[in-house]
């Protein structure tokens, strides 16, 4: 006697959501932003235009919700999962560089910089978007900056009238200057360089 199981709806909608995501991703990555579409993503993916346009209002939505999903996934976190907080060993400047040394591994990845491109420069013409983009990409690992921060002021580390969201601005900001605008190259001795210079400006005067 043959079983009849209903339908897992709820999976295989996740199976499309990943579907759609990979094939966003993979199209930015080979044909750059403005020459994917929606219909390509949707024959890539192998589901209807109209299953997209009934989660997403556009591709830039698409393709930010595909990112977030793809850094939790490289991050081995569950999806809505929060980031870790940053190393704290007690030695600051190694725990910041350690952080950055990854954001720097992170822009230099193809699978990371194509859709980390397109998203900024949408974000700017698009208000809603760049505002999406701050609050689901940079104000979560902004607030771990922040934390770790604050954290070393209260150990007496950094100097007790220092921002903490100035401070961290010092430190990904150039990262993200010469990443966009391709200054110079994007390295680790670089990245080590940056914590060099801000925390000559954070540490307490002896």
């Amino acid at each position: 006697m043959t079983e009849n199981r209903t339908p897992d709806s709820s999976r295989r909608s996740e199976r499309s959501r990943r579907a759609i995501h990979d094939a966003a991703l993979g199209l930015v990555g080979e044909v750059g932003y403005p020459k994917t579409t929606i219909e390509a993503i949707a024959a890539r993916a192998g589901v209807g235009k109209q299953t997209i346009y009934r989660w997403w209002p556009s591709k830039a939505a698409v393709l930010l919700d595909a990112f977030v999903a793809l850094g939790e996934r490289t991050a081995g976190r569950a999806e809505g999962e929060p980031a870790p907080a940053l190393p704290d060993t007690g030695d600051l400047a190694a725990d910041l560089g350690t952080v950055l040394r990854a954001t720097v591994d992170e822009l230099n990845d193809p699978a990371f910089e194509a859709p980390t491109r397109a998203l900024a420069a949408e974000g700017i013409v698009d208000p809603r978007l760049g505002a999406e983009f701050v609050e689901k990409l940079l104000a979560p690992s902004f607030e771990l900056y922040a934390a770790r921060l604050r954290a070393a002021q209260e150990a007496g580390q950094v100097r007790a009238d220092a921002d903490p969201r100035v401070a961290l601005e010092l430190l990904v900001g150039p990262v993200t200057h010469r990443w966009l605008l391709r200054t110079g190259p994007l390295t680790h001795d670089y990245a080590d360089a940056i914590v060099d210079h801000v925390l000559r400006g954070l540490l307490p005067n002896p």
